[in-house]
Formats: structure tokens, sequence, C-alpha cells
């Protein structure tokens, strides 16, 4: 295990720069994953932490080891680092043995402590029985394994995964799922996770850092991203979630706030420290709305815009509001029936104020 640390680190290439004072401290033995859109910067910062790009700026410390500066930078294979690669990186002529081995062999291991070694990691993953077969005979769930057995043959301090489930299909990835937290438990490695997909990352990680346009936008709990987004980016990056414009927010000092939406008044959870305000940005998600169906109660006046079979909900596409102007989505659990077109009448249950820029809020 290894903490990593990472302060204000910048990196460009050629006159783009890509990351842009990127601090993060990541506790040893850790699972993080770094969760953002195509081309925000994240598998750089994979490949600066592995030590695969000289850094323009800032620092990087592994293990109390400085390993990154713009005058000092250790090569990959002196940081402990493993790292899985997409498309696995194995080679197709060696068996699944003698991938996990190589990199022993080639750090001079003595061959009976690499066969140990490795005799040892192929039953951890599970693929013992397999030792002898090549990569093509491999299922692509097995060959993920051979890449984290070779990993942990390498008894690396910290283990970078570069969207290692992309390739794979949905049954498939719910199996490797699992398979990464159960590795996790096993290992105590700290483990640096980069994808696109969030479902992954809330899924899998301790804390997921969020990332846009080369910078880390909140680095925080899964929960906390989705029920408490620091900004509306990530508020409508987490969860499907909307950010919509809320009237007359007051503060009611225990962590809520009432306010007006679409000219119903509602309870909002918010920040301890916000103030009050005439208009505000609140997010809510899919989850947050409820149908009524008692025509006395108060509510949200929508239509329907498009309608959705999910299997255990239907998920409803709505403009809401007077003036129709505000689009929100609603889950209805089945078996339920809403036409395109159809006056629906909603209520919130939970929302959230994200906090302007000089309204203090509390890390957990």
């Amino acid at each position: 295990m290894a903490r990593i640390e990472i302060e204000n680190l910048d990196k460009s290439f050629g006159q783009t720069q890509v990351l842009r004072e990127v601090s993060l401290s990541i506790e040893a033995g850790e699972f993080v994953s770094v969760l953002g859109p195509s081309g925000c910067g994240k598998t750089t910062l994979l490949r600066c932490l592995a030590g695969f790009e000289h850094i323009d700026g800032g620092r990087i410390e592994v293990g109390g080891q400085v390993v990154s500066t713009p005058e000092r930078h250790l090569p990959p294979e002196r940081r402990g680092i493993g790292v899985v690669f997409q498309n696995y990186a194995l080679w197709p002529h060696m068996t699944v043995a003698k991938n996990v081995a190589y990199g022993l062999k080639i750090a001079g291991v003595p061959r009976s402590e690499r066969e140990t070694r490795v005799a040892r990691v192929l039953d951890l993953v599970e693929l013992g029985a397999l030792a002898q077969r090549r990569p093509a005979d491999l299922s692509g769930g097995q060959r993920q394994r051979v890449a984290l057995a070779r990993c942990l043959a390498m008894e690396s301090r910290v283990v970078l995964l570069d969207e290692p489930l992309a390739n794979l299909d949905v049954h498939l990835r719910s199996a490797l799922e699992e398979e990464f937290a159960a590795f996790h438990a096993r290992s105590g490695a700290t483990m640096f996770y980069i994808t696109h997909d969030q479902a992954e990352a809330l899924a899998l990680a301790d804390r997921v850092a969020v990332m846009d346009r080369g910078r880390i936008i909140q680095f925080d709990r899964p929960e906390a991203l989705f029920r408490q987004p620091a900004s509306e980016t990530v508020a409508g990056f987490i969860g499907e979630g909307r950010v919509i414009e809320a009237e007359d927010i007051r503060p009611l000092g225990d962590g809520h706030a009432s306010a007006s939406l679409l000219g119903q008044p509602v309870r909002l959870r918010c920040a301890p420290g916000q103030r009050g305000q005439d208009r505000g940005r609140i997010s809510v998600h899919p989850g947050d709305l409820q149908l009524l169906s008692d025509d006395l109660q108060p509510g949200i006046e929508a239509h329907v815009t498009r309608a959705t079979y999910r299997g255990a909900y239907l998920r409803a596409e709505l403009a809401a509001g007077p003036s129709a102007s505000v689009p929100l989505s609603i889950n209805v659990a089945a078996p339920s029936s809403l036409d395109r077109g159809q006056r629906v009448r909603i209520a919130l249950r939970d929302g959230w104020v994200i906090p302007d820029p000089v309204t203090p809020t509390t890390q957990p």
C-alpha cells in the first residue's frame, strides 16, 4: 500500500494545456476513481502518475517518495506501480503463467521465487487451472484477470487501471466490477481507476474525482457527489441530474431551505453556510420527483414529451412550469402508462441547493 500526493500538476502537449493545477491526496489502500468525459485529461493524469509522461509543473509523491517534478522524473519501472490497460497488453505467444512471470524475470527475480509468486497470484485470481493456456484461449474477463495477476506478482504498491471495462459487454462488465472489488480487498493495494462510466466509478470507488477540462472540480464520496454536487457541472453530470432555477431561497438553519420552484413552495437540502438568495440553482434527479394522482394536491404542472419503458419503471420526459419551458425527467414505477402530450402534476420530494462560489461548504 502507498499513499499518493499530487500537488498543482500541470501538463501540456505543445500549445495545448491538458492538466491544470491538479491536486489529489489519496490514502494508502484507498480505491479512487477519476471520472470525466472524453478529452478531460484523465488518461493523461494516469500516464503522469505511471511515469509515462514528464510533467510541466507541480509534483507527484508515491509512498513518501517524490517521483515527478519538472526537474526530477523517476522512470516507470522504479515507481512500484502496476498498470492495467484497456487492451490488457498480454503477450499472445506466451502462456498465462509466462505473461505473469515476465516482469519478474526482467526484474531479476530468481526462478524458484518467480514460480512461487506466479502460482500464488494465479490462485488468487482463480486462474491456476489455466496457467498453461495462451491469451487467445481465454475470455475477455479471464484476460483481464491475467493483467491483474501480473500487477500482484510484481507486488505493486499502486495499481492504475485505464478504462479496463470499456471493451467488454454489459454482462461481463458487471462480473469484472465484482472482480476488481475483490482484488482490492485481497491485495490492499492503492487503486487509481480511470473511467468515463459513472456507474462503474460510483459502484467501485471509496472516493471519486470528477474532472472537467483538465481540472478536478470535485473529489468526494460517491453519495456526496450524487446528493451534494459542488457545482452545476457536477450536478448535471452525475446520476442524470438536472439543474433548474429556484426563487426566494431561505435557509431554515437545519441543513434545509425553503424555496419557490416553478410557482410551488418546496423544501430543499442545502450546505450549512448557505445564504439567502432571491434566485439560485438546484440539483434534482429523476427519483426526486413524484407523479401526483390526487387532483387536490398542489403540484407542478407539466406535460409528457416522451415516455420509454425501462422494465421496472417508466422514464418520462416532461416539459414543466407555467410556460412548459423546464425539461425534467421522472421515474414512474411499473406497471404504469403515460402518453405523449398527457398533462400531469408532479411534486418534488428532494433537491439540493448548489452552493454559489462564495458560499462555504463542509467536506465530509
